[in-house]
């Protein structure tokens, strides 16, 4: 049986709640669940405590090879339970296509300027034809 250790959502409507507890892989978020060991209140404000665990049990589910999701293992580390990779995803701050695409025309435009630019300062001065009439 594959175990993890997750959130389960409590709380009305807009007053969020949630209730840390070891589950079943297969049984649904609010479902049936092993233990509840911890709970987190995000209303709260952060510097108090939003989040309260039972550690011994954490301990033990973890040693029964029980993993905790991505929020929970946020919990664990903070609290000096479980140590959490740090996660790297060079990918999601480059833009998108077509900002892609419309950088890559402005630089276009850009290079086309500074070129046209640079002939007419390297072209020499063709002399007037006014001053060889006179």
């Amino acid at each position: 049986m594959a175990l993890k250790i997750r959130l389960a959502r409590a709380g009305s409507k807009k007053r969020p709640y949630y209730h840390v507890v070891v589950a079943d892989v297969r049984s649904p978020r609010d479902g049936r669940f092993i233990e509840a060991i911890g709970s987190w209140n995000p209303l709260l404000p952060k510097d108090g405590e939003r989040v309260k665990l039972d550690e011994e049990r954490i301990k033990h589910w973890l040693g029964q090879g029980a993993l905790p999701t991505d929020r929970v293992a946020r919990f664990l580390d903070q609290a000096g339970l479980a140590k959490r990779a740090p996660r790297n995803n060079p990918e999601k701050a480059k833009p998108g296509k077509k900002a892609q695409e419309r950088i890559a025309l402005i630089e276009k435009a850009r290079a086309d300027a500074e070129a046209a630019a640079a002939e007419l300062v390297a072209a020499p001065e063709a002399p007037a034809e006014e001053n060889a009439a006179s």
